[in-house]
């Protein structure tokens, strides 16, 4: 073989040489920039994700509002509304949801007796509210009625808006009670109840933080359902014996030891 086709040859495995570099060089850069483009991909859906979680949390934090108690609540975590004097022997709980129709019954049945009750200084309730219906039946008027009924409380007229409450309660499929206009009007029939901070605090939903609180509190109670009616501890709902007579003669001997 002659000098010069040894050269060429020579030449051309040097160009082969040299082309199988470049798209060497050129596979790996095609490579960094594939796995470039991924990482600020998934970067990328990190940051979106979590925005997207981070204005969840803000919404939720929203609609449940801070935990702000109304006025004169007690207790732990200050989740009940008290009735009553301090100095009573005789304490009566009552868990209870506006929207509950066997609450309104137990109202209708016992409600003069246990202002009878109160008003002498025999007993003391402690009101204690729940949002069970909502979660039952759909829709948010439990929720809403117990926040008014605690803006009620922060006016001093907690009582008898209570009573007003059940006196118009809707039937139980009938969320009337998420509308805060409905609400507003059932205050027109307290008197001094219906003033521009009450409005406020129905409209703001200022106590539905606390509400909810207080249903969590209800389901970690392990009770079976509203309402849950404990006198000095002990569930007399339960008790198929009981009446309004026997409750008053309870508390009657209660307040004579």
């Amino acid at each position: 073989m002659s000098e010069k086709n040894r050269d060429g040859k020579r030449t051309a495995r040097e160009r082969l040489a040299v082309e199988r570099e470049k798209q060497k060089a050129a596979e790996k850069r095609r490579r960094a920039l594939i796995v470039s483009a991924a990482v600020v991909a998934v970067l990328g859906l990190a940051a979106v994700i979590g925005v997207i979680a981070a204005s969840a949390g803000k919404q939720g934090d929203d609609s449940a509002g801070p935990v702000v108690a109304p006025s004169g609540a007690n207790g732990e975590d200050d989740l009940v509304i008290p009735v009553g004097k301090e100095s009573a022997k005789s304490t009566l709980t009552i868990w209870e949801d506006f929207r509950c129709p066997a609450c309104r019954s137990f109202e209708k049945a016992y409600r003069s007796t246990i202002h009878e009750l109160t008003d002498a200084g025999r007993l003391r309730v402690e009101y204690r509210l729940a949002t069970i219906i909502d979660g039952n039946m759909g829709g948010s008027g439990s929720r809403a009625a117990a926040n008014a009924a605690a803006c009620a409380q922060d006016a001093g007229r907690f009582t008898p808006y209570h009573d007003v409450l059940y006196d118009n309660q809707p039937p139980e499929t009938d969320d009337a009670f998420a509308d805060d206009a409905k609400l507003i009007e059932l205050a027109g029939k307290v008197q001094g109840l219906d003033t521009p901070a009450f409005r406020g605090c129905v409209e703001d939903g200022r106590h539905t933080g606390w509400v909810d609180t207080s249903n969590e509190a209800f389901s970690q109670g392990g009770f079976s359902g509203t309402p849950t009616v404990l006198l000095n501890g002990e569930n007399i709902y339960q008790d198929q014996t009981m009446t309004p007579a026997k409750l008053k003669q309870q508390v009657q001997e209660a307040a004579q030891d």
